[in-house]
């Protein structure tokens, strides 16, 4: 009796806990005005006034005439807007998969690429750099069909182990299946040192070369994956509560593991083939939410959907003007950000033990 009060006492108290109104007009208005810092940003200023003038006069039926040169217009909507409209796919994704996972496997520590994504997208690029004979269009598809492999066979490993220890069995096989392809990567880089420069601007991340067939390619994996992972947050919270009290309160904690985890991972490999490996991302978007907002996954997932897309709007800026003309990786303004953020979750979940 006491444990069923209990039960439904945190379970009630989960169901409680939502987005306020103010965090969610903020987090909304942080995405837009990231969007305009994209946009604006770059050797060749634009207001964001310019931008939302030029934005209307390209709708259908308006008949407004933009501000801007036709040199203006081509820079806005042919280099940047790409550029933007992926990193925020691929930001979005990439924190709302982190915030899942987080979630299915109830530890705080784990990212989108904790089943072998990163080591089989990795995998995949270098094969077609490799041997590919400079099919760069291929890259994208090798890269997916690498991370969606390595995926599937850490979910097969980890769940041989049985039932009763999935969950940190599957950690462990990610764990084994991305060691295995890292070293698989690392003998072919080494039969051909030639391409490591390209191997490495693919590992590094980037969307340097980011165009609308990019955003098209991915945009219906992120969009599939992210709505599958929305309508299971509340799920997760009740995970949250471990696997015999949520199969208690009716939960198939298989089948949300499984669609959780496939969501996760088809939108992660979707947004690796267009932008390289990203890291940190997954950790350090959720955690702030959990710091500022809510620990409720109802708040945590889609606040991460839509910060993780401003995040990496202007991390991408940063990346293509501190050093300007010449652009960083990517990978390394995120991870000069995550590394120490990763330090400070880690020593508080550490304090929490």
């Amino acid at each position: 009796m006491i444990a069923e009060s209990v039960r439904a006492r945190d379970t009630a108290g989960v169901r409680a806990r939502g987005i306020a109104p103010v965090w969610a007009i903020a987090t909304v208005a942080f995405l837009l005005g990231s969007l305009l810092v994209g946009l604006g940003v770059g050797a060749v200023e634009i207001s964001p006034g310019a931008i939302v003038v030029s934005a209307v006069a390209h709708l259908p039926l308006v008949h407004i005439h933009s501000s801007l040169s036709a040199v203006q217009d081509a820079i806005l909507w042919q280099l940047r807007a790409p550029r933007v409209v992926v990193a925020a796919l691929v930001g979005g994704m990439l924190a709302i998969a982190g915030a899942s996972y987080q979630g299915v496997f109830r530890n705080p520590l784990v990212d989108p690429y904790l089943l072998g994504v990163a080591a089989g997208a990795g995998l995949g690029a270098t094969l077609v750099i490799t041997y590919g004979h400079a099919s760069a269009q291929l890259v994208p598809v090798a890269a997916f069909a690498g991370a969606t492999l390595a995926a599937a066979c850490s979910y097969i490993l980890g769940r041989s182990a049985g039932p009763a220890r999935t969950t940190g069995a599957l950690v462990l096989a990610g764990v084994t299946v991305t060691a295995f392809l890292t070293a698989v990567q690392t003998f072919v880089q080494q039969q051909r040192t030639d391409v490591l420069r390209n191997v490495y601007s693919f590992i590094l991340g980037g969307f340097a070369t980011a165009s609308w067939h990019d955003a098209a390619v991915a945009a219906p994996y992120i969009a599939a994956s992210s709505i599958v992972l929305v309508l299971h947050r509340r799920v997760l919270d009740v995970l949250a509560l471990g696997d015999e009290e949520a199969a208690s309160l009716g939960v198939n904690v298989a089948r949300v593991r499984l669609v959780v985890c496939a969501a996760a991972t088809a939108g992660t490999a979707a947004a690796v083939a267009v932008s390289g490996l990203i890291g940190f991302v997954g950790i350090i978007v959720p955690h702030t939410i959990r710091l500022l907002v809510s620990t409720s996954y109802r708040a945590v997932v889609p606040l991460s959907l839509l910060v993780g897309a401003g995040f990496l709007v202007l991390t991408d800026v940063l990346a293509r003007t501190i050093l300007s003309p010449q652009e960083l990786p990517i990978g390394v303004i995120t991870a000069f950000f995550g590394a120490p953020f990763f330090a400070v979750v880690l020593r508080r979940s550490r304090g929490r033990a």
